[in-house]
């Protein structure tokens, strides 16, 4: 497959700057992948196309306030800071994103908050724009993280143009969201109230989750025509034995397993055993998914609508089927769909 595959006329109205009102009332579009039906529901109806015994996996992870305006020591100029992953906790090492980038040199100071309490030093120039901190912060760590994401703003996507907004903290975030990691939302899980989550509870449809901590590299552009060229980011995962045992369990019984967002899938995928099973995993997954891809696993796919060349587009058109997939993003771009991590659902089944 090639990049330019993935290239769609998406109009900027189509991007979602604002989440439903209700989690579980946005449009879902159910695709079925052996003939070809597209359907038109509203996101709750998603507790139809299960049964007992079927399995939902979701994503876990929890997003962090990432994004941090700072100044620069002498010349008081505006410095954004990105936080990436937090390096060495005794140290308080962080690995970081600037902008402007060409500004900040190695011993650089950089001060955060109205009252610049939170100082930080460049201590290593690890890429063009990446850096990485050492904050100069005397407090136990639990502390000075809690001081430190008062100062952090939702870290939501470049394609939202708006400021983050005091509801965007509960809002890009699930309510499941328990181990902190990620600075990109599982968005399809956003969709998820608590009464949904119970009903699917009360038909049997089991719950299990795997921790995957997205990280900008979903958004990273792909400068390759190539896509066995391209190299995904790492990303930290964890596929506990729970969430092995409840997986395989279903498949040996025949009962779907569906993925809940694209860092499900993937996780699920670096988590593969033989014979259609998971095995326990922790550490790093760079998997790269794109079509043509045997899923062995995953049987359903829950996912937002993405953007042109992006790699999430990529995954959900390896799992639907290319042309199915293309052609369900003309009709969701036509019936006025709304796009992006706010925006409306589809759902993948055979």
């Amino acid at each position: 497959m090639k990049l330019s595959q993935f290239k769609f006329q998406l109009p900027e109205k189509s991007i979602a700057q604002y989440p439903s009102e209700e989690r579980d009332m946005c449009r879902l579009m159910v695709v079925h992948r052996r003939s070809g039906e597209i359907e038109h529901r509203v996101f709750k109806d998603v507790l139809g196309y299960f049964n007992e015994g079927d399995v939902m996996v979701f994503n876990d992870t929890k997003v962090f306030p990432a994004r941090l305006n700072g100044n620069k020591e002498k010349t008081g100029a505006r410095i954004e800071v990105f936080l990436l992953r937090e390096l060495n906790a005794d140290n308080k090492l962080w690995d970081v994103l600037v902008e402007p980038a060409r500004k900040i040199r190695i011993g650089n100071k950089l001060y955060f908050g109205e009252d610049e309490s939170m100082v930080a030093e460049v201590i290593d120039n690890t890429t063009s724009r990446g850096r990485t901190l050492r904050f100069l912060y005397d407090a136990p760590h639990e502390e000075f993280k809690n001081a430190l994401f008062k100062l952090g703003m939702t870290p939501l996507p470049e394609y939202i143009e708006r400021d983050p907004e005091p509801d965007d903290a509960e809002r890009y975030q699930t309510i499941y969201a328990s181990k902190e990691g990620a600075v990109v939302a599982p968005a399809a899980g956003m969709h998820f109230s608590r009464e949904l989550l119970k009903r699917l509870e009360i038909k049997g449809v089991k719950q299990a989750f795997i921790t995957v901590h997205s990280g900008l590299g979903n958004f990273r552009d792909i400068d390759v025509e190539d896509l066995t060229k391209h190299r995904m980011d790492s990303e930290q995962m964890d596929a506990s034995p729970e969430l092995v045992e409840t997986v395989n369990a279903a498949k040996d019984s025949e009962h779907k397993v569906c993925a809940v967002g694209t860092s499900v899938l993937r996780g699920i995928a670096s988590a593969v055993s033989m014979g259609g099973h998971m095995k326990v995993y922790s550490g790093w997954t760079n998997k790269f998914i794109f079509p043509p891809y045997e899923f062995s696993v995953t049987d359903a796919l829950i996912s937002n609508f993405h953007l042109p060349y992006s790699t999430m587009l990529m995954m959900v058109a390896a799992f639907g089927g290319y042309d199915l997939i293309m052609h369900a993003y003309e009709v969701a771009i036509k019936e006025g769909y709304r796009f992006g991590a706010y925006g409306d659902a589809m759902l993948i089944v055979d």
